[in-house]
């Protein structure tokens, strides 16, 4: 099963589109489904990624519109149980121990977590953590050093079992660059 973690689009306040390098690859009918970490704030990306995969499941951001989306879900893969939250309640953010009591929490075996438009993916403690990043790349204050920008980006992950293969998309230079990363639960 392929499905899509997404977030921090910002368009068109801090963006004006996904690349459409992006958006060629994100076609109909092959991904199952869409994890979207929030800040999906207009209408024509939110239709898109609802042609992409109609279970397109959103968590609020701290500049979503809607007061009815939920902090945080979780959803359940083969054999993994996947949270996801926008990140703006991780304090501080993106910090390792804050996102592993969260992880405790939801009880879940992967965690990811949006908010600081980077690309992050490690195991701890037995558990997975995903950050995609921006898939704009779109601008943020406080995580940045000095003259470095973010980079567009999104994962894909394969779920099978007990087995997550990650596969991480980055738009650097005009181009979709690919890596890939694996996690198996227990092991």
């Amino acid at each position: 099963m392929l499905v899509l973690a997404i977030g921090d689009l910002h368009i068109p306040d801090r963006a004006l589109e996904l690349p459409p390098k992006f958006r060629k690859l994100l076609a109909p009918g092959k991904i199952s489904q869409i994890l979207c970490l929030g800040n999906l704030t207009d209408r024509e990306t939110y239709d898109f990624l609802r042609s992409v995969s109609p279970d397109l499941q959103i968590v609020k951001g701290e500049f979503d519109l809607s007061l009815s989306l939920p902090l945080s879900k979780v959803v359940t893969h083969g054999s993994l149980r996947i949270g996801f939250t926008h990140g703006h309640t991780i304090v501080p953010p993106g910090d390792s121990d804050a996102l592993s009591i969260a992880a405790r929490q939801m009880d879940v075996d992967v965690f990811i977590w949006g908010g600081t438009h980077r690309f992050e993916a490690y195991e701890l403690e037995g558990k997975f953590f995903i950050n995609p990043g921006s898939a704009t790349g779109a601008m943020s204050s406080g995580w940045w050093a000095e003259g470095e920008n973010p980079v567009p980006s999104f994962v894909l992950m394969d779920v099978q079992g007990t087995v997550l293969v990650l596969y991480v998309y980055q738009y650097i230079d005009g181009e979709v660059k690919v890596e890939k990363v694996s996690y198996r639960k227990g092991g």
